[in-house]
């Protein structure tokens, strides 16, 4: 099976992945040179604690807005939250977050319609995926947010156009986010106890399904829409 649809594709994805784990080294390098109490979770949730409830509000409004405005992938996020407060913790104020966004996406789209998608979204975003949520259903918008690279925050938008509700579109996204995030959060998590190894295989993983996602958005919502006639629900 062709992964990239050309050489010029396979370059960018390579580069991609390199310029990540390139800057993963890099973090982990300044970590252990200028900042070593990082790597204590204990104390660094003592540290955490001077800000009372503030710091689990702070992360779950950044991850809010990173659907709304997207100026950071989510996972980045995800990453950080499982550094700070552990994979559980961690989890629930990324999902929470997430899931907060991902609503307000849907309810702006769904108050101020179609002119409003169209200021936010990118024209290409649109003339590739306009109506197909709409036309394939809920099998379309759970394969686009359980597979990391996707336009997942996009989807978000389109979903609002559609007559979906709000608490169907919510159920979806809850189950389909969960195990990125439950991945990426965990990474950060095993970075804050010093097992590096693990935490980079589970990022490089991560990594490596965003950049598949991203160069063959395409043919995943082709392959959803030769298959949901065929489903059950």
């Amino acid at each position: 099976m062709q992964l990239f649809a050309s050489a010029s594709d396979r370059r960018r994805g390579l580069l991609a992945l390199i310029g990540v784990a390139v800057g993963f080294l890099a973090l982990y390098l300044f970590v252990r040179e200028y900042a070593t109490f990082l790597t204590n979770q204990e104390a660094l949730r003592t540290w955490l604690r001077q800000f009372g409830v503030l710091a689990p509000l702070v992360f779950i409004l950044i991850q809010a807005l990173q659907v709304v405005v997207a100026p950071i992938p989510g996972q980045v996020v995800a990453l950080v939250a499982g550094y700070l407060f552990g994979p559980v913790a961690g989890t629930v104020y990324s999902l929470t977050g997430v899931l907060i966004g991902s609503a307000v996406a849907f309810s702006l789209a769904k108050r101020y319609g179609r002119s409003f998608v169209e200021d936010v979204l990118h024209e290409d975003v649109i003339d590739r995926f306009d109506g197909f949520v709409d036309t394939v259903g809920l099998p379309g918008l759970f394969a686009f947010v359980v597979i990391p690279g996707l336009p997942d925050d996009a989807i978000c938008f389109l979903s609002g156009l559609t007559k979906w509700r709000l608490r169907t579109f919510i159920a979806v996204i809850s189950v389909g986010r969960l195990p990125a995030y439950v991945i990426t959060v965990y990474a950060g998590g095993q970075l804050a106890v010093g097992r590096f190894r693990l935490a980079l295989v589970l990022i490089a993983l991560v990594v490596l399904a965003s950049v598949i996602g991203y160069y063959k958005q395409e043919t995943v919502r082709d392959l959803v829409a030769r298959l949901e006639p065929r489903l059950p629900f």
